[in-house]
C-alpha cells in the first residue's frame, strides 16, 4: 500500500485522484533527468495532466471541473511532487488560480454584488480551461527590494473597456507556456489589490533574461515585461478587494508550494531505501549502523513535516485563529527546510556514486534546496513571525489578524 493511502485521504474521492497521478508519475519520472539537464519546461507532462483532467482540477464541478478542495488539492500536489519537482511547481502556479477563483472564493463572505460579478467573470475563465486546456500562470514576486512585504508597483490604469498593465514579474514560472499571467496590481489611487488575467499574446508583453538555475530548472521562471498592455475588464477575475480578504480570510492559499516539496521529500526517502538495499545500481548497504541511523534521521523529519502540513490540512478553513496561522508558519519551515536536510542526509548515506547523473538523488538535493526562498511565505518570512508570535505583544496578533499573506515582492 502506497504511504498516500493513509489517515489524511478520507474520501474515495480523494483516493481516486491521488492514483490518478500516480499512475502519471513512472513517465514523469523519466522524463525529469532531461527537462532538468536542458532547462526546458515539461510540456509533454502538462499535456498528459491535461488529458487526465488535472487543469481543471480545483475548477468547482458545476462550471465543469473535477471539484477538489483544498486538502485534496495538497495531496495530489504531494504526489505529482515525487515524481517531478518542475512539474509539481509550475501545475501549483496554474492550479492556484482555481484554487484562489473557486474552492476559496466560494468559502470567502462576498456581498451579493460580488458573488454575481465573481460568478461571471470566472465562469468564462473555467470554460475556457476546461474547453480549450489553457495554462495559467501566477507571477507576484517583484523584486522590489531585499524585504519580504514591500507592496506591488505593477499598477492597472483604466481605459475604455478594460486597463493599461504596466510593470514587472520576475521569477514568473510558466513564462513561456501560459496563455494567461494571473497577476497582481494595483489600481492608481486605489490601495485595494486587484487580480487579473494578462492574455499571454497581448501586445506589450516581453519575456526576458536567461533561465539556468540551480534547482526547479523545468519551471522556466523567467522575467515578464508589461509595457501598456491592455487588459479586458472581463479579465479582472475576481472584484475588487477580494484578494485583500482572502489574505486576511485563507492565507493557507499562501501555503501551497510547500506540498510539492512535501513529494521530494517522499522521493528522496524512495531513493534511499531502493538504493540502501542494493534494488538500483549499488550493493547492498542496509546493513551499515550509519547508514541506519542516517535513514531513521530522514524518516524523522518527513513524518515531522508530514504529520504537522496534515494537521494543518485538517483544519485549514476560512477565519483561521492565530495558533493556527503559527501552525501554519511551522508547517511551511519544517517542510521547506527538512525537504534539502533530508536530501543531504540522503547523500551522507548513499555515499559519492549515488551523486552520479542520471540517478536522481543530485536533482532532487538541488529542487528541495530552492524552496526555503519562495516568497510570500518563504523560510525567512515564516521564522520572523513565528519569533514574533506571543512575544511582542499586540503586533503579533495584528499581523494575524491583518492577512500575515501580505503581497510580496
Amino acid at each position: 500500500m502506497h504511504p498516500k493511502w493513509g489517515p489524511m485521504i478520507k474520501t474515495s474521492r480523494q483516493k481516486e485522484l491521488v492514483a490518478r497521478m500516480a499512475d502519471l508519475g513512472p513517465v514523469f519520472e523519466q522524463r525529469a533527468f532531461e527537462y532538468d539537464k536542458n532547462a526546458a519546461f515539461p510540456y509533454e507532462n502538462f499535456d498528459d495532466l491535461a488529458a487526465a483532467g488535472f487543469l481543471k482540477l480545483c475548477i468547482p464541478e458545476r462550471f465543469g471541473g473535477l471539484g477538489a478542495d483544498f486538502a485534496t488539492y495538497a495531496l495530489v500536489s504531494e504526489e505529482l511532487g515525487r515524481h517531478c519537482g518542475s512539474t509539481a511547481l509550475t501545475f501549483n502556479m496554474h492550479t492556484a488560480t482555481c484554487l484562489l477563483t473557486g474552492p476559496i472564493a466560494d468559502a470567502l463572505d462576498l456581498s451579493p454584488d460580488d458573488r454575481a460579478s465573481l460568478d461571471t467573470k470566472r465562469e468564462a475563465m473555467f470554460t475556457d480551461i476546461c474547453e480549450n486546456d489553457t495554462i495559467h500562470a501566477q507571477p507576484f514576486s517583484e523584486g522590489l527590494s531585499a524585504g519580504a512585504t514591500t507592496g506591488i508597483a505593477t499598477t492597472a490604469t483604466p481605459t475604455e473597456g478594460g486597463y493599461l498593465v504596466n510593470g514587472r514579474k520576475i521569477f514568473a514560472s510558466l513564462s513561456e507556456a501560459a496563455g494567461m499571467h494571473n497577476v497582481i496590481v494595483v489600481v492608481p489611487g486605489d490601495d485595494r489589490v486587484r487580480f487579473m488575467g494578462v492574455p499571454a499574446d497581448a501586445e506589450g508583453i516581453s519575456i526576458v533574461g536567461d533561465w539556468d538555475p540551480l534547482g526547479m530548472r523545468g519551471t522556466i521562471s523567467k522575467t515578464l515585461i508589461f509595457d501598456d498592455v491592455f487588459v479586458p475588464e472581463a479579465n479582472e477575475w475576481i472584484p475588487p478587494g477580494v484578494f485583500d480578504q482572502m489574505a486576511a480570510e485563507f492565507p493557507y492559499f499562501y501555503m501551497t508550494l510547500s506540498f510539492a516539496y512535501l513529494g521530494i521529500m517522499q522521493a528522496t526517502i524512495d531513493f534511499t531505501r531502493d538504493y540502501l538495499r542494493g534494488d538500483g545500481t549499488s550493493s547492498a548497504r542496509a546493513e551499515h549502523p550509519q547508514k541506519q541511523a542516517l535513514w531513521a534521521q530522514m524518516n524523522l523529519r518527513h513524518q515531522q513535516a508530514q504529520a504537522l502540513t496534515y494537521r494543518v490540512l485538517d483544519e485549514a478553513g476560512a477565519c483561521p485563529s492565530a495558533e493556527q496561522v503559527h501552525r501554519a508558519w511551522a508547517a511551511m519551515v519544517t517542510t521547506m527546510e527538512g525537504a534539502p536536510d533530508i536530501a543531504s542526509m540522503a547523500m551522507r548515506a548513499c555515499g559519492g556514486r549515488s551523486l552520479l547523473r542520471p540517478l536522481p538523488l543530485e536533482r532532487l538535493f538541488r529542487d528541495a534546496r530552492c524552496g526555503a526562498t519562495m516568497l510570500p511565505w518563504s523560510v525567512e518570512v515564516c521564522l520572523e513571525r513565528l519569533g514574533q508570535f506571543a512575544l511582542v505583544g499586540d503586533t503579533a496578533a495584528a499581523d494575524v489578524k491583518a492577512g500575515h499573506g501580505v503581497v510580496t515582492s
